[in-house]
């Protein structure tokens, strides 16, 4: 089956996709373009789906880089292949020609960002943490040092858990007034104490903030199984794991 990987106008011309899992080798739980390399996959299928994506992306193997993600505001420039390492962080730049740099998610944010005409290019990994720490707008700055201008930067925020998909307590919510009070608007009711959180709503906004244009693809990965992997669905089904989609883009 042929690859699905969803664009945005907005980043265009340079290549880049938000793979969904269709298309891919992996099969059973994972069934599909599972790229996770910390899944229990079959590690022969997640290089094969990899591999896959790369070729999707115009570039070798080793040239589609990913970071071990860790939920932080830390940021890296890449201009080589990683050949095996992977730093903890949960945002990429380059300006480096033959380089992807590609996130993982499965409900939390994957967010692809683009200044064309500078030529400079990157990916973030933002769940609700990642987002509250800065990893969006420290991914802007990183490309500001790179050469690109605010003004010209385009963020676009792929598939990621709706709203009505995210249920959380009230200590969840605590933890973003003690930040900011007017972040309560991301909240609404839901049953009992519990709340809905708005995720991609909450990154729109502290990219727009921040003086970048942004979008979100109105994607929900909870609702669309056969499209999109997620965490909490699989959580909810009692699955004992599940698959990674993957992002890129490159200059």
């Amino acid at each position: 089956m042929t690859l699905e990987a969803i664009t945005a106008k907005s980043l265009h011309p340079l290549r880049h996709g938000f793979f969904t899992r269709r298309g891919g080798a992996s099969s059973g739980i994972f069934a599909g373009l599972n790229c996770g390399t910390g899944s229990t996959d079959q590690s022969e299928m997640v290089r094969i789906n990899r591999a896959r994506v790369a070729e999707a992306m115009g570039v070798a193997t080793d040239n589609l880089v990913t970071v071990h993600q860790v939920h932080s505001a830390e940021v890296v420039h890449v201009t080589t292949p990683l050949n095996g390492s992977r730093p903890r962080a949960d945002g990429m730049v380059t300006a480096t020609p033959g380089i992807a740099v590609g996130v993982l998610t499965a409900d939390c944010q994957p967010v692809l960002f683009a200044d064309a005409a500078a030529g400079v290019v990157g990916a973030a990994h933002a769940g609700w943490r990642g987002a509250l720490s800065g990893i969006l707008e420290e991914t802007v700055e990183a490309m500001i040092r790179l050469g690109a201008r605010r003004e010209a930067i385009r963020a676009v925020i792929g598939p990621t858990i709706s709203q009505r998909a995210y249920e959380v307590g009230p200590e969840f919510l605590d933890a973003f007034l003690e930040e900011d009070p007017d972040y309560a608007r991301f909240f609404a009711g839901g049953a009992e104490d519990r709340l809905q959180f708005d995720l991609p709503g909450f990154g729109v906004d502290r990219l727009r903030r921040a003086g970048i244009e942004a979008e979100w693809t109105r994607h929900c990965t909870y609702h669309d199984p056969e499209r999109f992997f997620s965490y909490r669905r699989a959580t909810h089904a009692q699955e004992a794991d599940y698959g990674r989609m993957i992002s890129a883009i490159r200059v």
